[in-house]
């Protein structure tokens, strides 16, 4: 072979995957963006006037003009921010690292190329819903090597199971021995709250932090696609007899759940600071939204009904817990005692009273139609307490804690009648089930633990890692 083509030939081979062929804007270089721009250059923050959430906004730029000229790199001021070594470098360097040179080669391949849209989006859409439907969830290990966190559980309505938020995945265990029944894969990396309806089927708020979140429903009673081992695997991200209802989409995590107490309303709240109440009394696949509720200054972490409905109770990280009167749509009491993160909220059947506990390690007691003082607080944990679950059937309810334990309360007389004990790590979720005989709970640690809700023993029923292929 000639010199001068054996040197041509090597050029092709060192070029870059991206320089051999068209760059995508939205597969390619939006994900990018993206993970570098879109925190400040959002429609809230919109810094320098700049937005970047659709393709139309980014190209026509903010106060510093067009930030893009096609085929023209360096004159192109949304590629010479990523790599220069100025102080006016974006990301700015108090909020991140550069754009790796790597990626910066990718958009400034684009711009070379004619900065082009792919055919078939518009330039109007959402850049973050485009990227959304287009992202396809890993499939979870066979086995993993290390724990997963539990960050929220429930049992069956029989009562004969618990169903465990793990890593892309929902799973069932036997509550009586604690082996694996079910798993079921999910578009979500984390179940961050469930609530059985009811008609059996269950409502998980997801969690892809940072990335996405949802509302979606699944039957787990479903046809598996497979039985191994005795466990049943089923699709739970696009077999539609198992994942029966996508109810809501969110650009960063829901946090919370809570269904009112006849089964005809859903309500979610999470990172985007809204509350969102669904009417499901039709049934969940008719379900529609009956109003969004920004009530608060931070994430929403808890939310609750009162027994008759019309009022929703919930806390947040802007320390209060509030209560919002459903057909005023009104906020009609802020409670601010904790002056600190408050993780979850509760209330008494009669409606008398309201729950709430969070980072000052208090429960806390007050009056949802009160003037939003205190009623009464009772302390009890050592550490944080991250949730709060009430007994279906009696005057209790349990509380799980940084401090590796739970505790059952008597909800008349505000004092705790047992701490439950053998996790040993932060407890971050808790639940009682149906029937209100027994309490279950999950660790940071993968750990869950199922005890006797009535009786005097704080040593659990069973104690298990749900934490697929474990080794112990």
């Amino acid at each position: 072979m000639p010199r001068s083509l054996a040197a041509l030939a090597a050029c092709l081979l060192a070029l870059p995957a991206f320089a051999q062929k068209p760059v995508s804007f939205i597969n390619d270089v939006a994900p990018i963006l993206k993970e570098n721009c879109f925190a400040c250059h959002d429609a809230k923050k919109r810094a320098g006037k700049y937005d970047m959430t659709t393709f139309e906004k980014m190209m026509a730029g903010g106060s510093d003009g067009e930030p893009v000229l096609a085929g023209k790199v360096a004159d192109s001021e949304l590629h010479r921010l990523m790599v220069t070594k100025d102080e006016r470098r974006m990301p700015p360097r108090d909020k991140g690292d550069a754009v790796p040179e790597a990626k910066a080669a990718v958009v400034a391949e684009w711009i070379k190329q004619g900065a082009k849209l792919d055919g078939g989006i518009d330039p109007k859409a959402d850049l973050l819903k485009e990227l959304r439907v287009r992202w396809t969830p890993p499939a979870p290990p066979a086995a993993f090597d290390k724990p997963v966190v539990v960050n929220s559980l429930a049992f069956t309505p029989d009562a004969k199971s618990v169903v465990v938020g793990g890593h892309y995945e929902l799973t069932v265990w036997d509550a009586a021995k604690g082996t694996l029944q079910k798993r079921i894969n999910t578009r979500a990396e984390r179940a961050m709250a469930m609530a059985f309806l009811p008609d059996g089927k269950l409502a998980v708020a997801g969690s892809r932090p940072g990335q996405e979140g949802d509302v979606r429903v699944y039957d787990l009673a479903a046809k598996a696609k497979k039985t191994e081992g005795g466990v049943e695997y089923l699709d739970g991200v696009t077999d539609t007899t198992v994942m029966v209802k996508h109810l809501h989409d969110a650009d960063d995590s829901v946090l919370c759940l809570a269904l009112s107490p006849d089964g005809k309303k859903l309500a979610a709240g999470g990172c985007d600071r809204a509350i969102r109440v669904w009417d499901i009394s039709a049934g969940v696949k008719d379900a529609k939204l009956e109003q969004t509720i920004e009530n608060h200054a931070d994430w929403v972490l808890g939310v609750a009904f009162t027994a008759d409905g019309k009022f929703l109770l919930s806390g947040s990280r802007d320390k209060t817990a509030k209560v919002w009167d459903l057909k005023a749509k009104e906020s009609v009491m802020t409670f601010p005692d904790h002056q600190n993160i408050v993780y979850g909220v509760g209330v008494k059947a009669d409606g008398s009273l309201g729950y709430s506990v969070g980072a000052d390690k208090q429960v806390r007691t007050w009056k949802p139609g009160g003037d939003g003082k205190q009623a009464k607080n009772a302390g009890g944990h050592a550490d944080e307490v991250f949730k709060i679950a009430f007994s279906p059937k009696d005057p209790l309810f349990a509380t799980s804690s940084a401090d590796k334990t739970v505790k059952v309360w008597d909800a008349d007389k505000l004092n705790a009648t047992k701490t439950l004990t053998g996790l040993t790590d932060f407890v971050y979720a808790t639940a009682f089930s149906a029937d209100g005989t027994r309490v279950a709970a999950g660790s940071f640690a993968g750990e869950v633990g199922v005890w006797n809700a009535k009786d005097k023993s704080d040593k659990p029923l069973v104690l298990f890692n749900a934490t697929p292929g474990l080794k112990k």
